[in-house]
């Protein structure tokens, strides 16, 4: 009878390195252990590292697409309100006669909030939209143009600041009179701002009731107030928005503006 055979048979187990394997990709990306502290991988880091460069990116552009639109409004703002100082009124026959405040002929808002701004405001908005496609126009030169064209939006802005605050504080051109020489062209709010202090509460702006001073323009006092507060209120704005503007542009020389790097 024929005996079954008990022994085992013997197993032959061949195995195979292959590069790209997931065995071999398990013992690659297993941590180093160095005095027994985990060393992170470098592929790792790097990954972080542009994962972190592309949310800059991305904070970089979507802040361009804001600020450039917001400085768009306020140049405009800021050119319409100082063209509006040389016609009192809406009248034009002041201009021509030059009974224009000298701070009202300097435009300020026209050259330093207006055209200064708009320059810098063009190139971002152009860049921050341009580039939400990530179609390579990021580039940190365009980066480097709008830092440098932001500077000069905010010394316009800065200028702009100090000239409508001057002019505020002078107080308007205007037809008024006198105890000696009657009527005339003059500056009547200065005399209460060159006698000091005391005389603060004679200031014009403290004071409405000495508004009715001016007899022409016709409502002079009240449409000079308004739109050089205005020109200080926009020129603030500005400033901000210029600054911002110059920080996003440093980190944009740095990392670009485009989303999708």
């Amino acid at each position: 009878m024929h005996e079954p055979n008990l022994k085992p048979k013997e197993l032959r187990v061949e195995t195979s390195w292959e590069p790209g394997t997931a065995a071999n990709h398990a013992v690659f990306s297993s941590p180093i252990v160095t005095n027994g502290h985990p060393v992170q991988d470098q592929g790792v880091a790097g990954a972080e590292e542009r994962q972190f460069w592309t949310r800059t990116a991305m904070c970089v552009g979507t802040c361009s697409r804001i600020v450039g639109p917001c400085l768009l409004v306020l140049g405009t703002l800021s050119m319409a309100a100082s063209i509006l100082l040389l016609f009192p009124g809406g009248a034009s026959k002041y201009l021509l006669e030059g009974h224009i405040s000298g701070h009202a002929k300097a435009v300020p808002g026209v050259w330093g909030g207006g055209i200064a701004v708009l320059l810098a405001a063009t190139h971002v908005t152009a860049l921050g939209w341009q580039c939400s496609g990530c179609s390579g126009c990021g580039t940190r030169h365009n980066a480097f143009i709008s830092v440098v064209l932001s500077k000069l939006a905010l010394l316009g802005a800065a200028a702009c600041f100090v000239l409508s605050g001057v002019g505020l504080t002078n107080g308007p051109l205007c037809l008024y009179n006198t105890t000696s020489l009657g009527a005339l062209w003059g500056y009547p709010f200065l005399d209460a701002i060159d006698q000091g202090p005391d005389a603060r509460a004679e200031n014009y702006l403290y004071n409405q009731r000495t508004w009715s001073i001016c007899l022409e323009p016709e409502g002079i006092v009240t449409w000079h107030v308004v739109l050089f507060s205005l020109l200080l209120l926009l020129s603030v704005a500005e400033m901000v928005l210029a600054l911002l503007q110059i920080l996003n542009g440093c980190l944009g020389c740095l990392c670009g503006f485009c989303e999708g790097k």
